[in-house]
């Protein structure tokens, strides 16, 4: 398997967290359930055959992709390809910075997965094009950097009230209040609630129980034993419960189930 990471130059590090490349895996397993983290990408398949999107029961397919995709905020698990035989580039978002390069408000992509071209430049195919025929992977990073430049110079502006906001859910989501942070920032609820959407895709409570989920599950990997009730309290669930009800309803899976399933890649579990 050959990977690769590269952060891009300013300004766009101020939005894009890395392009990740990647080919020659080729896993056991078909399907992996990818787990809500408070992401967003741009997907650049380099090769001609279609990625399926699966029905997370029935495991059936329920949608193609092709070239260059828009994956949104997700709220709930989605099960894709297990990258077998695959080649792509995938370009990662920092938390709630994705918006200044699409045409559309975050909250209308919430959960869905959609091709690239519908919200992002028109020339985002021909960059795919040029891409897949460039001979190093250097390369393939410098057109992808060039041209996200080229496309968008003009309109990277962060929103630092959000940024604020999500830097103090980051930083304790086990401690934060809410209304603690719109008190701060000297806003309504109301007012904080639209903002968050346009920009991140939700809310900020759900943006904090998904951050509070992310934590359980990196929790569960460092540690030897799990006693979910001190689990659940260390990541600020109100109760094992509440606890229990989130991560069934971000994973799919019971905390039980979920042990049993996974494979220790953060986020991907094999399901076939």
């Amino acid at each position: 398997m050959i990977t690769k990471f590269y952060v891009p130059s300013y300004p766009l590090n101020y939005f894009i967290e890395y392009f990740y490349y990647y080919t020659g895996y080729n896993p056991e397993h078909s399907i992996d359930r990818f787990l809500p983290d408070g992401n967003v990408q741009i997907i650049f398949d380099l090769t001609d055959y279609p990625k399926y999107i699966y029905d997370n029961e029935t495991l059936k397919e329920i949608q193609s992709c092709r070239n260059v995709w828009f994956s949104g905020f997700r709220t709930e698990p989605i099960s894709i390809p297990s990258g077998r035989e695959s080649e792509m580039i995938i370009v990662q978002f920092k938390k709630g910075k994705a918006s200044p390069f699409l045409s559309e408000p975050m909250h209308a992509l919430t959960n869905y997965v959609v091709d690239a071209e519908l919200v992002l430049k028109n020339e985002i195919l021909d960059l795919r094009n040029r891409i897949k025929e460039a001979t190093s992977i250097e390369n393939k990073f410098t057109l992808l950097e060039n041209n996200l430049l080229r496309y968008y110079r003009s309109s990277l502006e962060e929103n630092p009230f959000v940024k604020y906001v999500i830097n103090r859910i980051i930083a304790k989501p086990n401690k934060i209040s809410l209304k603690e942070v719109a008190d701060d920032a000297g806003y309504s609820q109301k007012h904080i609630i639209k903002i968050f959407k346009k920009n991140v895709g939700t809310t900020p409570k759900e943006f904090l129980k998904i951050i509070r989920f992310q934590k359980a599950i990196e929790e569960i990997e460092l540690r030897k034993e799990v006693n979910w009730a001190s689990l659940a309290f260390d990541c600020g669930f109100y109760d094992q419960s509440h606890f229990i009800a989130n991560f069934k309803t971000f994973s799919g899976f019971t905390p039980a189930e979920y042990m049993k399933q996974k494979n220790g890649l953060l986020n991907y579990v094999p399901v076939k």
